[in-house]
This record gives structure tokens, sequence and C-alpha cells, in this order.
């Protein structure tokens, strides 16, 4: 295991917020799901073809690759453009059977390269379902467009380019912020202008914005007055792993840590298992299989396996956000609170097509290290909770006391 996940939302709308989970070779960090905030990051790592010792067969990902290779050749020989000859390998693939497979465009898929180190084009803007069913800002992200233009959290928003957003789902809507195309056309970069139509307090106004080029914040921390270290990752962006064993390292002596995974929508497993590592002192973290063949994933030695630790769940946990979390688990370190987890583990291999676009697989799944199968199940809370999941977390991280 080489690299990161990809994470993408079974197929369907094929772009605005692919997510589809890659141990070997690339990340998106989007989102699936419409009720839960995220900040539309995307990103990619390196390509790495199928091995030529991939078994055929009539349903084998080496068939389907090469029937994907041959409809993008078809399409370039009759003059169409790369993101149109991506859309026919789209259509070769979506008749698969294979729930997470996808293919991803050239300019798609720098967009994700450039991800993986966390950042993203966009306005700077978070958005969520709200309780009346309405799409409005959840978070704004300061210096970003949106901030300059004093859009606010809470702020509706109602129509993007002219086009109403009350139907579709949160990712679509995040997708159109960052200028990425629902039809397969490809994406728009920094400094294209993308027009909000907005309700504040009974007022309507639009808003017209510029793209920028904006850093994610993959991993935040916060301490409360008793002590207590609140680290929150977004997603597994390059240094996110890292930036929770520091942030554990420097917890208050004896203190507890609410780690908070919701609304992650994965990343790098690399990432995740260095994160998994500031609360283990080595040992086993997952199992996967890749064309038949078993592998491990092992933490680093040296975690503080003593710390008070809870770790926050729900629905838009997804990937590598629960390998961190069945490993825990798992491994007795950390008492789950909140809703059952998303239930995405399945291995995809990507290969770069005639066109530069890039078709993803599935060649196989990953496990707990209680053996437990995460994908189409999720992971299941010690305690599970729908509302006010975090004051019955930090309720639990009281109850564990101090260790001695």
């Amino acid at each position: 295991m080489q690299g990161p996940d990809l994470f993408s939302r079974p197929r369907g709308g094929r772009r605005g917020a692919a997510l589809s989970l890659v141990f070997a070779s690339i990340l998106l960090a989007g989102a699936a799901g419409g009720s839960w905030d995220v900040a539309g990051e995307a990103g990619a790592s390196d390509r790495r073809p199928l091995s030529n010792d991939e078994p055929a067969g009539a349903d084998s990902p080496r068939d389907l690759v090469a029937a994907a290779e041959e409809a993008v050749n078809e399409g370039l020989a009759d003059g169409k453009s790369g993101a149109e000859a991506a859309q026919a390998a789209e259509e070769v693939v979506s008749r698969s059977g294979d729930r997470w497979a996808t293919v991803y465009d050239a300019d798609e898929y720098e967009e994700f390269r450039k991800a993986l180190d966390g950042e993203y084009t966009g306005v700077g803007l978070w958005a969520k379902r709200s309780a009346d069913g309405c799409v409005e800002v959840a978070r704004v992200r300061s210096g970003g467009p949106a901030d300059k233009a004093g859009i606010r959290p809470g702020d509706r928003i109602l129509a993007i380019d002219g086009k109403d957003v009350g139907d579709l789902p949160v990712t679509e809507v995040l997708a159109r912020l960052r200028g990425e195309s629902a039809t397969g056309s490809g994406t728009v970069g920094a400094g294209s202008s993308v027009v909000l139509g907005l309700r504040r307090d009974g007022r309507t106004w639009t808003e017209t914005l510029r793209r920028a080029r904006i850093d994610t914040e993959s991993v935040t921390v916060d301490r409360d007055s008793d002590g207590v270290t609140h680290i929150t990752v977004a997603r597994f962006t390059t240094g996110s792993g890292e930036k929770v064993r520091r942030a554990v390292r420097s917890a208050p002596e004896g203190r507890g840590v609410l780690l908070d995974l919701r609304g992650n929508s994965g990343g790098l497993v690399t990432e995740a298992v260095v994160a998994a590592s500031a609360f283990l002192d080595g040992g086993l973290v997952a199992t996967y299989d890749m064309r038949g063949e078993q592998r491990a994933l092992y933490a680093e030695g040296e975690g503080d396996t003593q710390r008070p630790l809870v770790t926050l769940v729900d629905g838009g946990t997804m990937s590598a956000a629960e390998l961190l979390t069945g490993a825990l688990q798992d491994r007795g370190r950390s008492v789950v609170v909140g809703s059952r987890t998303f239930g995405k583990g399945s291995v995809q291999m990507p290969t770069e097509l005639p066109d530069g676009s890039v078709a993803e697989l599935t060649v196989g799944h990953y496990r707990t290290p209680a053996g437990r199968t995460v994908d189409g199940v999720g992971i299941t809370p010690d305690l599970p909770v729908d509302s006010r999941a975090e004051e019955r977390a930090r309720t639990v991280l009281s109850g564990l006391g101090t260790p001695s």
C-alpha cells in the first residue's frame, strides 16, 4: 500500500463529487451525501496502471479497462474531445456492475492531484442541508472569495449561475461552486467567476465571486477550559496524520482527547495510519486484499496508549476515516460515539486511458483488525446517538477518568 485512497460516491451523478476509495494510488477528498457540511476539496496522486498479471475474465478489471480504452480510442478517432471520450469510457464502466468504478477526465484528475497537497479551486465556503431542506452556508473560509464578499454562515444558497439548487444534493452544489461540470465537460480554474443567488433574513440578492486556489484546513485543534483537546479531521490530506500526532503529544498530561471524524470523507490511507499511530503502540491497523493477495497496514510504535480517547463519527465518516475508527475500536483504544458510518471499504486500482483520463475499478476490500468488513456495512458506534452527539461524547470522555 503506497498511497492514498480515493473516495467516490456510487455512480449515478457522474461528476460533482465523485467519491471512491483508492488504496493504491489516487485521492479524491470530496464528499458523498447531502446532509453534512464539507468544503468540497478534491485531489489525487501518482497514476499506477493495472499490473500485467491481472487475471482475465468476463468481469475482470483488466478486461473492463481494455473496453474503456477501446471506447476512448473510438471517441478520439471520431473527433471527440478528451472529456467526451472520457464520457464514453464512463458509459462502458457504468454497465460493469461495479458500484464504485468511475472515470475521471484529464482536467478533473489534475484537480485531484493538486488537492493531494491540501488545496482546491473554489470560493471558500462550506455548505449543508438545513433542517427545513434548504442549502445554507455552514462555514466561510477567512480571507476567501466568499468571506471578502460578505457571505456569512446561515445564508441560504438559492441558485448558482442562475440555476436553482434547491433539489440538488449538497455534493453537486459544492461541485458547481468549484467549477466542476456535471456533464463531464471538465473543470474551470482559478479566476473564473460564479454567480450566487443568496437569501438572508428575508433579503434576496446575487453575488459574483471569482474562484481562487485555497489551502484546506484538514485538521483543527481546540482545547477546552477543562483541558480536553478536540481534534477535528475534515479529511486525510498530506501531513494531516502528523498534525494529529503533534496535537496528541502537546495535549495536557492526563487529559482526554476528543477525535472528531464526523463528515470526514476519507483521503490518504497512509495519513490515516499515521493518525492511528498517535494512539497505538504499533500493531495492526487494517488488512486488505488486492487481486487475491492479503496485505496489512501497521501503526508505528510509541503512540499514546493511555490517554482517554473518544471518537465521534456519523454517516459522513467514510473510507480512510472508517479504517481509523475501526482500528481504534477493535484495538480497545477508543470509545466510538455517534451514528453508523457510511460503509466504504473497497479497494480501487486506477489506470490511465489513452487520452489522459483515469479509470478506477474495484479490485478488493479492506477489513478492521478484528476482521470486520466495512464496505456496505459501516462501523457501528459503541454508543449510538443521533442528536447531541458531542455532548454525549464529552460525558463519556469525562467518565473514562485519568490514567494512573
